[in-house]
């Protein structure tokens, strides 16, 4: 048995590599020419439009988004002015409702000092004549009181009782002095 080696010929090959074959460049060089227009023209009408209407759809989709975006972000930014509006307004009505409610608070609260005052001024009035009225009747009943003590103070001094003029006399000049 014979063996072949590797780098033995098998019997049935002849010539060289087709695509090195020389007789064979012309036709293989239209069929590249054939093949690369094909693919240019189908990647010219086909597949390049198809990836630009998807670049395009996806810009217009980008620039939509961000102008929706903005949209609603200058909704948002009216609504928080509307909302900081409303928000001030509310504190200067209840800033004006305290301010209304204290100013009556101190009005009613003022009246009722008055009134109180002047209840008080009434009764003090009223108390200064009770007091006067009860000094007067009291001064009066002084001098009786003075003239009684007197005549009771000479008659144990002297052992007689004094006219009652000459007492009236002498604590009247005690009064007055």
């Amino acid at each position: 048995m014979a063996t072949n080696s590797h780098t033995e010929q098998p019997s049935g090959h002849k010539g060289a590599f087709p695509p090195f074959d020389s007789t064979t460049f012309a036709s293989q060089l239209v069929w590249l020419a054939i093949t690369f227009i094909v693919l240019y023209v189908l990647m010219a009408k086909v597949a390049l439009p198809k990836i630009g209407g998807i670049i395009e759809s996806r810009q217009k989709r980008i620039a939509d988004d961000i102008a929706e975006a903005g949209a609603l972000k200058a909704q948002s930014d009216a609504a928080l002015a509307a909302y900081e509006k409303a928000l001030a307004d509310a504190r200067a009505g209840a800033q004006a409702i305290a301010n209304e409610t204290r100013d009556k608070q101190a009005a009613e609260a003022e009246a009722r000092r008055k009134t109180l005052e002047d209840g008080l001024n009434a009764k003090l009035a009223e108390a200064e004549k009770t007091i006067a009225a009860t000094k007067q009747a009291a001064m009066a009943n002084v001098r009786g009181i003075a003239a009684d003590a007197t005549k009771a103070i000479v008659e144990r001094l002297i052992g007689k009782a004094p006219a009652d003029t000459a007492v009236d006399a002498a604590v009247g000049e005690a009064l007055k002095s």
